[in-house]
């Protein structure tokens, strides 16, 4: 399913107009994020990690091309192993999407993140779904709420940090009919931000019980006691001395 989807983001006019808002989207997400190991779950045939840094990244998934084959429910790496993992619409197309986002969590290091993509069913998308019926890409995707995919990071202590939501414009299959409706874009942004076609979050695994301590450096000063001790060393230093001289 998740390779279907692929060819229609990228051989679809509807698919292109959404493809170049979310790498957008991707690109600028993770060009912060540091570490030492990136993994992007699913559509090995795009890049959504070509912004960031780190010096280890893989594809993964099911689909030909992927640099290791296997479920996004079930992980090949050792937990707390990543920091950073990309999950491009897979929820979308899972039929176990809570069981994908534990096994992000569990790869992931702590403060490490995951970056997701879904479809909003709240707006022109999700009614065109509703008329369309759900046979076709990508209107069989789930098109899970912003909502419950919130409260599922929550509950597994990953942390929502930011986010972004674009495809403002009606899903019309040609691109003459979404450019002349282009100016929804900026409008939607301002005027209607949740009615767009497409959310897109950034989370932070947050260590439960784990607490940053900081150092309480206190200045030194001289103790009345060393004083004292000092002053008694001498006298019984030079009584000592005084006797031996005797």
């Amino acid at each position: 399913m998740m390779e279907s989807f692929g060819h229609w983001l990228t051989s679809s006019e509807l698919g292109q107009y959404l493809l170049t808002r979310e790498q957008a989207f991707y690109d600028r997400t993770v060009a912060d994020a540091f570490g030492f190991r990136a993994v992007q779950v699913g559509l090995p045939q795009l890049d959504f990690l070509a912004a960031n840094r780190i010096p280890w990244k893989c594809r993964a998934g099911q689909e030909p091309g992927a640099d290791v084959r296997c479920l996004p429910e079930q992980l090949p790496f050792e937990s707390r192993s990543l920091d950073l993992v990309v999950l491009p619409h897979i929820l979308d197309f899972s039929i176990h999407p809570h069981q994908v986002l534990r096994e992000a969590e569990r790869v992931l290091m702590p403060e490490g993140r995951v970056v997701l993509t879904g479809f909003n069913p709240v707006s022109l998308w999700g009614v065109r779904r509703l008329i369309e019926g759900r046979q076709q890409v990508p209107w069989n995707a789930q098109f899970l709420s912003l909502v419950r995919i919130k409260d599922w990071l929550t509950l597994l202590d990953l942390e929502p940090e930011g986010g972004s939501f674009m495809g403002y414009c009606p899903p019309f299959a040609r691109a003459d009919w979404l450019e002349r409706f282009r100016f929804m874009e900026k409008a939607g942004d301002r005027w209607w931000p949740l009615a767009a076609g497409v959310y897109g979050i950034q989370a932070i695994k947050r260590q439960r019980g784990m607490r940053l301590i900081m150092p309480q450096w206190k200045p030194a000063k001289a103790a009345k006691g060393l004083a004292v001790a000092g002053g008694n060393d001498h006298r019984h230093s030079a009584g000592h001395h005084t006797k031996e001289s005797v």
